[in-house]
């Protein structure tokens, strides 16, 4: 089975979810992979994906710890709380939601956007979350209370927004190719710099009070806040729209990646290209440093998320080998070799119950949500679809969105008649006894 029918097979029965221990790669969502945060600690790597869920990762053996479901739509952003207690996450349904860590359903949700909500930033009180959506306007929120404290109107779809190291301005960045400066305190406009054609995509701040935006036009802007000037461009090379950008902890290193694949990382202090990662790859739209600055994450179309070292400018590529007993299960089988992937979230055994995902066991038969005791969304608890091999085979010829209307699953098809049968045989062997 192949590496798309096994991140297929995650999503069989509508979560997404699993990664093998200690992979160089977090392989897990089913779609593109739009927004990564890290926390504080090291430890967990938070998610958003297109196919609308949110995974927390183990770093330490890279195992997906829970698979969150919340939006209605794609997530675009992700935001860590500064005190460690959660997150906040944003997405095309125009929602904001803020969750505590521990807890499979969000806390709160922040609603008044009329629009898709592609960016989030945190003030440095942890008390303020501000969005960025595409009705046109930044807001910022009460984190504890979900109330609505300022709504910034902008001229365009607005793309980034970040609160200064202070608290005491917000920047804004946008379709119009404007910089938008905002007193925190009371919402008033404080100034645009900049405007023009080229749309800007992302925002991060660096030191000495300058705004790095990522353009459309494949280049990076660099504005000097206090001058109220746009100081320059830090060119790519690549003529396509950037769409992500990360500013390393010891703030001397941008890195910056779009549609066109490959991470160029900036020396800041000389403003040179201080490497060119990733190759020809599918766009990226997603980029963090780890705490201690070691390591870039890198989340893109491919729907994985990818590791770098920064000291050495190479993809982190050296996956651990197999568990003694999973090398004896599999023996290079091509559909045990898939389950890996699997197991972090569904069982296939009599007794091995529900866990992130409902159980496998005895699935051919077995009317769509109905497994005991597993919280199915609405849609798949009111279905009337039975899954048979044929119907499994069917939800993925022609996708979920098919098959199985109203779902949350991702859209996603395997259009090889031979990976969905390797699929469907595996299916019968382990999940049914070989009937």
């Amino acid at each position: 089975m192949t590496g798309g029918v096994a991140r297929a097979f995650l999503v069989l029965i509508g979560l997404v979810a699993g990664a093998a221990p200690a992979l160089a790669a977090f392989v897990g969502h089913g779609g593109p992979v739009r927004a990564l945060a890290l926390t504080a600690d090291g430890e967990t790597l938070v998610s958003g994906s297109f196919d609308y869920s949110v995974i927390l990762w183990r770093l330490a053996d890279g195992a997906a710890t829970d698979v969150l479901h919340g939006h209605d739509a794609a997530v675009n952003a992700v935001a860590l709380l500064p005190d460690g207690s959660g997150f906040v996450t944003a997405g095309d349904d125009a929602a904001v939601l803020v969750w505590r860590f521990g807890e499979r359903v969000p806390v709160r949700r922040l609603s008044g956007h009329t629009g898709r909500v592609v960016a989030l930033d945190i003030a440095p009180d942890g008390r303020r979350v501000a969005s960025a959506s595409w009705d046109r306007t930044a807001r910022v929120w009460d984190v504890e209370t979900g109330a609505e404290l300022l709504r910034l109107e902008g001229a365009a779809n607005v793309d980034a927004v970040r609160f200064t190291g202070d608290g005491a301005t917000i920047v804004t960045a946008g379709a119009d190719g404007a910089i938008r400066l905002w007193r925190a305190a009371d919402g008033t406009a404080l100034a645009v710099l900049g405007g023009g054609p080229v749309g800007l995509n992302g925002l991060v701040l660096g030191p000495e009070g300058l705004a790095y935006a990522a353009g459309a036009d494949g280049a990076v802007a660099v504005f000097d806040l206090a001058a109220g000037v746009r100081q320059g461009t830090l060119a790519t090379g690549i003529r396509a729209p950037l769409l992500a950008l990360a500013i390393s902890p010891d703030g001397k290193l941008l890195a910056a990646a779009g549609m066109a694949g490959p991470i160029t990382l900036f020396d800041l202090k000389s403003g040179e290209i201080a490497a060119v990662l990733a190759g020809e790859r599918q766009p990226l739209w997603a980029l963090a440093f780890a705490p201690d600055g070691g390591i870039l994450y890198a989340g893109g179309n491919d729907r994985t998320i990818r590791q770098f070292s920064v000291a050495d400018w190479v993809e982190i590529e050296a996956p651990a080998s197999l568990p003694p007993l999973e090398v004896a299960t599999t023996n290079g089988e091509a559909g045990a070799l898939a389950w890996r992937r699997c197991e972090a979230c569904h069982t296939l055994t009599p007794d091995g119950g529900n866990r992130a995902g409902p159980t496998l066991h005895r699935i051919f038969g077995r009317r769509i949500g109905t497994a005991p005791g597993y919280p199915y969304s609405p849609a798949l608890a009111s279905g009337d679809l039975v899954w048979t091999e044929e119907t499994v085979a069917r939800l993925f010829a022609l996708g979920p969105d098919v098959v199985t209307p109203g779902t949350k699953m991702p859209i996603q098809r395997i259009l090889d008649a031979a990976e969905r049968a390797a699929l469907i045989g595996f299916l019968r062997r382990e999940a049914m006894g070989g009937e």
